[in-house]
């Protein structure tokens, strides 16, 4: 007797699917690093974005936390006055002057203005919740030294402003900035791929957007 084989029928051409898997994997790949950016951009950032968080409120009601309250030292001497008293108000001692202050009464923050009058040398310090201001009178070389300082509530509030900061924590904030960005919008990529939940989503997101809008144009003056 002869033996009848059953051939296999032939396989259907993976052409198709080949070409299917190659037009999805440009979206594979919008989702895969969109979600790498929110999870890792997210945890990095972490920290200053609870920071920025928190300071928010701080920012809003300082009086709530003590934001508001200062300290007041004020300081009387005399210093070289060979510093100060020179006609030539290009040879007035700058640094020697500011030097003098930083050492003697341990005043921080940067030179934000240096001040040279007929009758007097003014120079002020500023840095985040603090400010220091001295008067020097050129004839005889006697000064006072304002201080005013305030409690780490109103440090934070002003590195959350950026005001008197520096440009070292202004690069911060535009990097923070950044990042939120770009977290913001692969938040939004992700969400454009989970097809149950796209359109509510969206929705939801769009009504906010108007809520603040409403808010901003009814209690806003």
């Amino acid at each position: 007797m002869t033996s009848i084989k059953n051939n296999p029928a032939p396989s259907a051409p993976t052409s198709k699917k080949k070409g299917a898997q190659k037009s999805s994997s440009p979206k594979k790949g919008i989702a895969k690093l969109s979600r790498w950016l929110h999870i890792y951009l997210s945890m990095v950032s972490f920290a200053i974005v609870l920071f920025f968080s928190v300071t928010g409120l701080t920012l809003n009601h300082p009086t709530w936390f003590g934001g508001d309250k200062q300290v007041v030292i004020k300081n009387k001497g005399t210093m070289n006055v060979n510093w100060v008293n020179s006609p030539d108000t290009n040879k007035i001692a700058k640094l020697e002057i500011v030097e003098f202050l930083r050492k003697t009464y341990q005043v921080k923050g940067a030179v934000s203005e240096f001040r040279i009058d007929d009758s007097e040398v003014s120079v002020s310090l500023k840095g985040p919740a603090y400010s220091c201001d001295a008067f020097i009178d050129r004839e005889t070389g006697k000064y006072e030294v304002s201080e005013i300082k305030m409690g780490i509530v109103a440090v934070m509030n002003d590195l959350h402003k950026g005001r008197d900061s520096g440009p070292g924590w202004s690069w911060i904030i535009d990097i923070s900035a950044v990042f939120l960005v770009v977290i913001s919008l692969s938040g939004l990529i992700l969400l454009c791929f989970i097809k149950k939940k796209r359109v509510a989503g969206l929705v939801t997101g769009i009504v906010g957007l108007l809520i603040c809008y409403l808010i901003y144009v009814i209690f806003v003056p």
